[in-house]
């Protein structure tokens, strides 16, 4: 008699200790909230906006935040920058760095 073939993890009902689970475990909007607090603490910049989101590979988000690095009267000519804000799995800041710098009032061509 031939041995039956094992049970494939679908099959395996209830045993999840095989399934690779996905390296970001937390939630987006808790991702953004993590990383617009800290940034906000380390760098006393104020987030204005946050722009984007990703999963980083090794787990945990990159956030996009927005600043206002100088305000100017009028608004429109206000010197505003973009921040990636990188924060692990448990919320924690794992890194921040300036991508750009623009006018408030200077759309992207």
């Amino acid at each position: 008699m031939t041995e039956s073939p094992q049970p494939s993890l679908a099959e395996n009902h209830g045993n999840i200790e095989n399934v690779e689970q996905p390296h970001s475990r937390q939630r987006p909007a808790d991702a953004i909230r993590a990383a617009t607090e800290q940034f906000g603490a380390v760098t006393g910049l104020t987030p204005h906006a946050v722009t984007g989101i990703r999963s980083r590979p090794e787990g945990g988000w990159s956030v996009l935040v927005d600043v206002v690095e100088l305000a100017r009267i009028p608004d429109s000519t206000s010197v505003m920058a973009t921040y990636r804000v990188d924060v692990d799995e448990g919320g924690e800041l794992h890194a921040c760095e300036r991508l750009r710098r623009f006018s408030r009032g200077a759309t992207d061509s």
